[in-house]
């Protein structure tokens, strides 16, 4: 109940504090919306190719735009040394780490919820053909993004390049969960069932969750205090 607690203090801290600057949110969302247009003049969104490489540009913008947001995590704690002051506190760093991830996945949840129509009109898809099991998709395939995105944000908070290094690090290790969410996409963007053969991109997905979730709450602590 404690760590619940802790958790939901953490995640409750993070939301207000961005949704009253909307600083990293109106980044992503406008990054995301840049990428699509330059995308848009540079395919034709009428050709056939659209149908095979729709579900790979939807989750390359979910992926790029959703660093910006996965970069600010920790580094908004610098300030006044807030993230000292984070560690030092009763909240045990398992809790501090998924509060910040449980933040983090609203807000990407966010982005892509602006960025699906956009999408739709922009290539000319029915995105919303299968809205519920695209949901069944995206929810754990963007917990995986945000699970690896929040760990290496606290890895790499004090690094005087982070905006940089980041990106580096973390999309080597998106690829299994990005892979099997663009395969899985462009079935359900296209309108079809998925093939039983496919099946097995969706348990990649949750065993990739259930993997690094748990490697994240053992290591964090080694991440924060060393």
């Amino acid at each position: 109940m404690r760590f619940a607690r802790q958790t939901w203090t953490v995640a409750g801290k993070d939301l207000r504090s961005e949704l009253r600057t909307k600083e990293s949110l109106n980044a992503s969302i406008s990054f995301a919306v840049v990428i699509l247009v330059l995308f848009s003049f540079a395919v034709d969104p009428t050709a056939d190719q659209m149908r095979e490489m729709s579900g790979g540009l939807l989750w390359l913008v979910f992926s790029f735009a959703g660093a910006l947001i996965l970069n600010r995590s920790f580094a908004r704690e610098l300030g006044n040394d807030c993230l000292d002051a984070l560690v030092a506190s009763p909240v045990s760093p398992a809790a501090l780490f998924l509060g910040k991830a449980f933040a983090n996945y609203v807000l990407l949840l966010l982005v892509e919820l602006v960025t699906l129509p956009i999408f739709g009109v922009l290539y000319n898809t029915q995105w919303a053909r299968q809205p519920a099991m695209l949901a069944a998709v995206m929810l754990p395939a963007t917990w995986g993004m945000t699970v690896i995105g929040t760990i290496f944000s606290a890895l790499t908070v004090n690094l005087r390049m982070r905006e940089l290094m980041l990106p580096v690090i973390i999309y080597p290790m998106m690829i299994p969960v990005l892979m099997a969410a663009m395969r899985l996409s462009t079935i359900l963007i296209n309108g079809e069932a998925i093939p039983a053969d496919d099946w097995i991109w969706f348990k990649l997905i949750i065993g990739f969750d259930i993997i690094f979730t748990s490697l994240s709450l053992a290591l964090v602590e080694v991440v924060l205090v060393g």
